[in-house]
């Protein structure tokens, strides 16, 4: 840890407001905790409803001549923006393992893939379409042009402090909208150093403003009851999510939820097994479980189950855990007391309803929030675990019969945001994908996002899509003009 005190010593950790760092109005400031250890590594200014109104008095202010720059210019300040996060990628993949804890190597890998929406985001930004018509009666002509849906709130989870900023502000930014960014109050660190590159990046003042909080409810809520707010863009439980959806009824908010999941990961007994655990162990331990894509259910014919059991066992137990900045550490903390507490409560309901533990099982005694990698298996029916998020790095495997019955039990859930599943038959990979009832399907791989393709759901994981050419348009308006002859 002392090799980072530079690192902390020079990040900002005031509000961002208006193109400067201040304190906030009420002058409070809340504790950022490193998760691996469980002392403090500093503190960032409280934001409050007055520092909210600030805030988005100044992103109304610019938005007219935000939304008339022309488009290159505005991609071209995303494009810098892209090039000096990947000029300082060390400096922000030490400060994400800091703040939320995943290892070094994962840190960096969401350097560069959040950093990508920059990029992406900043080629959409040219690309703007419309169309025209000669209307079918022949009195006049359609038009049809994309203009800036107006100012911008982006709520933000802290399992990717980084890319789920990035995802948000790219497309708003491309599209003309000015954009207030309500960062997790656990990781608010990496999120006030990108504001710092964007200023350097030539973003004018106001565009972006970060406003870390731990008053969320009241400082979000007088935002989204402000009429000159027009666009809300969330990532998060779907609980919440839901809240945010009513709040935003007042002003008719144009908004877009990413919400939770509930994915399976489906193993018929032709795939390749070997395939199938690095999909499973991709899909399931990345970011430590701690992702809305993770694999929460994962099915397994049972003519391979025991096999496949066995071999995903050997290689979760093999994990090595730690701090995430140790050499060597591939599974970190999770982010909190009250999310290993949830973790633990999930397997133990599970244990004691007659579940067996394969590995792992309890949480891992001293500083910080660890629990170790388990993997169980004989889950009953009804039990929590396998209806609710786990958001840690906890394989739970049940078996299937037929490929009806796994369909019907993949789909058996309220969510619909990511699913897997692993086959080497054309036919059937082609029937299961078009059957399963989730936003992203990924047929024999584990890892799905990219920035280049819609990401999104359906049922309560949430409604529109973040990044591909789907992504911008959640920030645009359609405005038709109907010219005569």
């Amino acid at each position: 840890m002392t090799g980072f005190s530079s690192l902390l010593a020079a990040v900002p950790t005031g509000l961002w407001i208006d193109g400067t760092t201040r304190e906030s109005c009420s002058g409070r400031r809340f504790d950022i905790v490193n998760p691996a250890t469980g002392t403090v590594l500093t503190t960032v200014a409280n934001g409050s409803v007055a520092d909210a109104r600030h805030a988005l008095a100044s992103a109304a202010e610019v938005q007219p001549a935000w939304a008339a720059t022309a488009p290159r210019e505005r991609s071209e300040i995303l494009r810098r923006a892209w090039e000096l996060v990947m000029e300082r990628s060390e400096e922000f993949a030490q400060l994400i393992t800091l703040e939320m804890g995943k290892p070094l190597a994962e840190s960096r890998g969401e350097v560069v893939y959040g950093a990508e929406f920059l990029r992406w985001f900043a080629e959409e930004a040219v690309r703007i379409g419309g169309r025209t018509a000669t209307a079918p009666s022949g009195n006049g002509h359609i038009a049809v042009i994309k203009e800036p849906a107006g100012p911008a709130l982006a709520i933000t989870p802290w399992n990717f402090p980084l890319a789920m900023g990035t995802r948000k502000i790219g497309p708003a930014l491309a599209a003309g909208c000015t954009i207030i960014v309500k960062p997790a109050e656990d990781t608010p660190l990496t999120m006030l150093l990108l504001a710092h590159v964007f200023a350097e990046a030539g973003l004018p003042r106001g565009v972006l403003s970060v406003l870390p909080t731990l008053d969320a409810p009241d400082v979000v809520g007088t935002l989204m009851k402000d009429r000159r707010l027009r666009k809300v863009s969330f990532t998060g439980s779907t609980a919440v999510g839901k809240k945010i959806i009513e709040q935003s009824a007042d002003q008719i908010l144009k908004s877009s939820m990413e919400l939770g999941g509930n994915a399976p990961f489906i193993v018929f007994d032709d795939a390749d097994i070997e395939d199938a655990v690095d999909g499973a162990m991709a899909a399931k331990m990345r970011n430590g479980g701690e992702a809305c894509t993770a694999a929460n259910r994962l099915l397994v014919h049972n003519s391979i189950r025991e096999e496949f059991t066995r071999a995903l066992c050997d290689r979760i137990a093999a994990t090595t855990v730690g701090p995430g900045y140790e050499d060597d550490v591939t599974l970190g903390p999770l982010i909190n007391a009250k999310q290993r507490n949830a973790v633990a409560a999930l397997v133990d309901e599970a244990v004691a309803a007659g579940a067996r533990v394969r590995t792992g099982g309890t949480p891992i005694d001293g500083p910080g929030y660890f629990y170790q990698p388990t993997v169980i298996d004989n889950v009953p029916a009804g039990a929590r675990i396998l209806s609710e998020e786990i958001f840690g790095p906890v394989a739970v495997i049940t078996g299937f019969d037929t490929e009806a019955e796994v369909v019907a039990s993949a789909n058996d859930t309220d969510y619909g945001l990511a699913a897997y599943f692993y086959t080497q038959n054309l036919d059937r990979a082609s029937r299961v994908a078009r059957a399963l009832e989730f936003g992203m399907v990924g047929v024999n791989r584990g890892i799905i996002s990219d920035p280049a393709a819609p990401f999104g759901g359906i049922k309560q994981s949430g409604l529109g899509s973040e990044g591909g050419s789907e992504g911008i348009e959640e920030y645009l308006n359609t405005k038709y003009i109907a010219l005569t002859p």
